[in-house]
């Protein structure tokens, strides 16, 4: 099967099988946010993914973030940027892995996508990935299911701050996503399914 074929029949699968998100209660603060401690706008960032069902996992060490990634990963396959534009050295764990220059046929077999993140905005939840040289987008946007790696100092309050800090990378960069929970698709009923053109799930994992 080429790689085309397998993306497309992945697609085909997950029309069948996509997900009906659960209706969820969380109490997500409304509004900016107040403070900039990052203290403060992780907890808002928490808030907000899990709103949007995404697991978030805070972890205190390099080392922490490498086990958990190792953890989630479980040794199957991997999409991800090139080692060194992870975050706490995760990309020495995935050595097999496939990245950007890897053919397309590997990327298109990954079950995992690894990549780190840009801009990791409080007041929404949403991932910002610039995409370019050692960064691919289909690491982000291919595999089934995505696991951002956020430096706690890449938190921003807001997306203009983002827009502010970042003018001259976003500029440079290939090309700019931003990532707000699952991928979310909706037919013409209005019925709501999850991982149909994109990521089905997103787990953050956030270092110190």
């Amino acid at each position: 099967m080429s790689a085309r074929d397998s993306i497309l029949d992945r697609l085909r699968r997950a029309e069948r099988t996509g997900v009906v998100p659960e209706t969820r209660t969380a109490a997500v603060p409304v509004g900016p946010v107040e403070s900039r401690s990052k203290d403060a706008m992780l907890e808002r960032f928490a808030g907000e993914l899990a709103a949007l069902g995404v697991a978030v996992y805070s972890e205190p060490s390099d080392e922490a973030v490498r086990a958990r990634v190792s953890a989630l990963v479980g040794g199957r396959s991997v999409l991800r940027w090139d080692s060194e534009r992870l975050p706490y050295g995760v990309g020495e764990l995935l050595v097999d892995a496939a990245t950007g220059s890897s053919p397309r046929a590997a990327q298109a077999a990954a079950e995992f996508g690894v990549t780190g993140a840009d801009g990791a905005i409080a007041e929404t939840g949403s991932l910002a990935l610039l995409s370019g040289e050692g960064k691919p987008r289909a690491a982000s946007l291919l595999p089934p299911t995505h696991i951002a790696v956020v430096r706690r100092s890449d938190l921003l309050a807001s997306l203009g701050e983002f827009f502010s800090n970042r003018a001259a990378d976003i500029a440079a960069a290939a090309c700019c996503t931003f990532i707000t929970g699952p991928s979310r698709t909706a037919d013409i009923e209005l019925t709501l399914t999850l991982g149909v053109h994109g990521p089905g799930v997103v787990i953050v994992v956030v270092g110190p």
